[in-house]
């Protein structure tokens, strides 16, 4: 058993917090926010920031994140970065947690943001030592609990706590009814992003496995009208004339279990232009032939050095997933795009005579650099192209 770290001052009355991994190995520290026993994946992310956009993301649900950045709380929260209309992760675990934001965009401290939505969050945290676990033993399954409950008495719990293999966690994010999405990148006052005439804007439907809203201002600040559609979609919907393309979008889980998608998109192949992200690539993966394996300990962070094997550039990406198209699985036809140079696994695949292309990285990032924006660019080109 790991002890906690040297309590902070701030805290008077700490509340105890264990988390419990499946084989037994017990982490403890601090707790805030909801006392709970709660099961999920242990993941770790390794971006220095960006902890609201991570817990909006749907693509955690299911998982207990864990920050390796040293503070965390320090910006504070906004509405501008939140990736929907919620927290998705089970619970979250990191090192330090400042209590008072300073950062100008700020509209209210961390602590109470999460105390607020019933998060779980363990701090003080030996979070180095968490990280060296799930990279040796994998993305393992695990439980923490901040109520009170003695460690000891959820080992035979967590020996039978399932992760994310086997389960469509997409079907459980995804919207049911489909919307119009309207808003475009955030950019500073000082330097705000000019927008074109809402006139001649082509429609792109999004199909959400777990969409990031930030994937969707993306589209509008590429001059599309945005439409959101649930994974139930038929392929009458989306190429009855009305849609210039269709963006595939992240999601949670494993992408083999995700119910009726692989059958959808190999039905849109050749019919419109297509573009996939994290999720995505994985379905158009399982569409056209593949097989998709998991990692072992999965890629989550803002430094993922990515070739573009077309150009030689290195680009530097925001990921988050554990699982990935199995390059080898592949038809001859269809071309590798991207190769993490960190693992040599499959980041970016494509059939040019289709119109389709996909990334497993985020270029959307949210957190992470911006060196593959220019994704979106290429997209809009080939709808523009395909609808004149």
């Amino acid at each position: 058993m790991t002890g906690p770290r040297d309590l902070p001052r701030s805290l008077t009355h700490p509340r105890p917090a264990h988390l419990v991994l499946r084989g037994g190995t017990v982490f403890s520290g601090w707790a805030v926010g909801a006392e709970v026993v709660i099961e999920g994946e242990v993941v770790f992310n390794t971006s220095m920031t960006g902890y609201q956009e991570m817990l909006t993301d749907p693509s955690y649900h299911g998982q207990i994140l864990t920050l390796t950045t040293s503070h965390v709380g320090q910006v504070g929260v906004n509405p501008e970065d939140a990736e929907s209309n919620r927290i998705w992760a089970r619970a979250l675990i990191v090192q330090d947690l400042d209590f008072e934001p300073s950062s100008w965009r700020s509209d209210g401290g961390a602590e109470a943001w999460l105390s607020e939505r019933g998060l779980a969050v363990g701090w003080g945290f030996d979070t180095r030592s968490i990280v060296r676990h799930v990279r040796t033993a994998g993305a393992v399954p695990g439980i923490l609990v901040t109520d009170g409950t003695a460690p000891e008495e959820l080992i035979g719990r967590a020996a039978e706590a399932r992760g994310t293999d086997g389960i469509d966690l997409a079907r459980e994010v995804a919207c049911t009814e489909a919307y119009d999405w309207n808003e475009g990148p955030w950019a500073s006052p000082s330097h705000p992003l000019e927008r074109g005439p809402d006139t001649d804007r082509p429609a792109v439907a999004v199909v959400d496995f777990g969409v990031k809203r930030s994937i969707l201002r993306r589209l509008v600040g590429e001059g599309f009208a945005v439409r959101v559609v649930p994974p139930g979609v038929t392929v009458d919907e989306l190429c009855g004339g009305r849609y210039a393309g269709v963006l595939l979008s992240n999601g949670p889980g494993d992408p083999a279990a995700v119910g009726g998608a692989a059958d959808l998109i190999s039905r849109l192949i050749g019919e419109i232009p297509i573009l996939g992200i994290c999720m995505g690539c994985q379905l158009l993966g399982l569409a056209l032939g593949g097989r998709t394996v998991k990692l072992p300990f999965g890629h989550h962070g803002g430094n993922h050095p990515v070739r573009d094997l077309s150009s030689g550039r290195v680009l530097v990406t925001s990921q988050n997933h554990n699982y990935v198209v199995e390059e080898s699985s592949l038809p001859r036809e269809v071309e590798v795009t991207h190769i993490n140079l960190t693992d040599g696994t499959l980041e970016g695949l494509a059939l040019p005579r289709a119109g389709v292309e996909a990334v497993q990285f985020h270029p959307e990032a949210s957190p992470g650099p911006n060196d593959s924006l220019g994704l979106f660019t290429r997209f809009a080109e080939r709808c523009r192209e395909a609808a004149s």
